[in-house]
């Protein structure tokens, strides 16, 4: 049997979805930084619900994954538009 390769690996960890918004370089980043705080999000509520994770410990890495998203806008100057706030 056939061993997957590490992309293959990767994709089905982090997978992507395409970006469907108004396209501007800082919007797809933004959308790549976005997708990838949801999936840690995921990984993490996993891991508490499993008890591989205090509830205080998932609470602090959701909430700096959060300042790292809040950081990440404000660097790539997205205006504050309704459907982007944070």
């Amino acid at each position: 049997m056939d061993e997957p390769n590490q992309s293959d690996k990767n994709n089905f960890l982090y997978p992507r979805s395409r970006y469907y918004g108004q396209f501007k370089p800082e919007n797809l980043v933004f959308n790549a930084n976005l997708q990838e705080f949801a999936q840690k999000v995921g990984y993490i509520t996993c891991l508490q619900t499993n008890g591989k994770l205090s509830p205080d410990e998932a609470y602090n890495q959701i909430k700096a994954l959060w300042k790292q998203l809040k950081r990440s806008k404000k660097e790539l100057l997205i205006a504050n538009c309704s459907d982007l706030q944070l």
